[in-house]
């Protein structure tokens, strides 16, 4: 397409990703009210109750049966970043993690040697409808990785750095730093054994939004890094001569400026991926990323002699009553956000 544009997608709820990115979903439901169990106050009747990702009505339940979302269920050699602009999720692990974020807040959970979550959607509005927005990225991990100690990481709306900007026009640019940085403007510490804590591997992952009008430049990098910008939001935007509607990914050149102006009536929202492949074997079957697949097969051994530690939980689908944000961690620590 141009110098800087490699290739465009129309965009669905799975999203085209690269090395060392195995996957992308956008979850954007506009769940009704909720009622006492905090699952959707509607009926139920003609969705494919397990296996509901047909978005009727606007909304799924995914593999929820009373409450939306993904019940209990392994993983083995990678990492899992939840970002949720808007809406919740409640968390809980076999490690006896648990928590509850959303509205800005990300989650980094690194699965290493093998875990088991549930990640829930609760309404917890009553007198109102409960929008989700929710992006869950996997980063693979390098091999000498794959088998490091669990992790779970809280990253906090308020204490995520934000990049602010103004184009001449004196339009607002921003950016949400979630991995990587931008102008100086440096993420959190990202847990220990992931391979974006190398800074070698260049991984950035940034929300951005583009007031309308804006002009920005998504400024060149090293060459041979996997980049991809996502326009999930807004209306169009002008982008190397090329108008580019909303719902589109654009895989990019990483060593070539892409310049973007917002030419829509509302904000352009984007998110950026990149990363330096990490350039091994992928094995994956269904929540297992190895390099071999004797290692999916040594997975799939592990995880039905001990289930990766068991499920300390309640319930498969463990929501978490009338809270506000939270997290528990693996050592019993209590924090809320400030």
């Amino acid at each position: 397409m141009s110098e800087a544009i490699i290739s465009t997608q129309v965009l669905g709820l799975h999203w085209e990703v690269s090395d060392p990115f195995l996957f992308c979903a956008f979850h954007n439901d506009k769940f009704p009210k909720g009622n006492d169990n905090l699952g959707p106050d509607a009926s139920l009747e003609g969705r494919p109750m397990g296996q509901d990702f047909q978005l009727k009505d606007g909304w799924r339940m995914y593999h929820g049966q009373r409450v939306a979302g993904f019940p209990v269920h392994p993983h083995r050699g990678f990492e899992t970043v939840s970002i949720v602009p808007v809406g919740l999720v409640d968390h809980a692990d076999s490690m006896g993690a648990a928590g509850r974020y959303g509205n800005g807040d990300v989650q980094w959970l690194t699965t290493g040697k093998g875990v088991q979550h549930s990640e829930m959607f609760p309404l917890v509005n009553k007198e109102s409808e409960n929008p989700l927005l929710f992006f869950q990225i996997w980063l693979n991990m390098p091999a000498e990785s794959k088998m490091a100690n669990p992790h779970f990481a809280m990253f906090w709306d308020e204490e995520i750095p934000i990049y602010e900007t103004q184009d001449e026009a004196g339009n607002q640019i921003r950016a949400k730093v979630i991995a990587g940085e931008i102008d100086g403007v440096k993420a959190l510490t990202p847990p220990p054994d992931s391979w974006a804590a190398r800074a070698e591997s260049k991984v950035t992952m940034l929300l951005i939004d583009l007031a309308p009008g804006a002009s920005w430049t998504l400024v060149a990098e090293d060459a041979g890094l996997n980049r991809r910008l996502y326009f999930y939001d807004g209306n169009s935007i002008q982008a190397e001569g090329h108008t580019i509607a909303v719902n589109t990914g654009m895989h990019l050149n990483s060593d070539v400026d892409l310049n973007i102006k917002n030419t829509g009536e509302k904000a352009a929202r984007f998110l950026l991926l990149q990363g330096k492949p990490i350039g091994e074997p992928v094995a994956q079957y269904g929540p297992f990323v190895m390099n071999t697949r004797n290692e999916l097969e040594q997975a799939f051994s592990d995880y039905q002699k001990d289930q990766f530690g068991g499920w300390p939980w309640q319930d498969q689908d463990q929501v978490h009553g009338t809270r506000g944000r939270f997290a528990i961690h693996e050592d019993g620590r209590e924090e809320e956000p400030t």
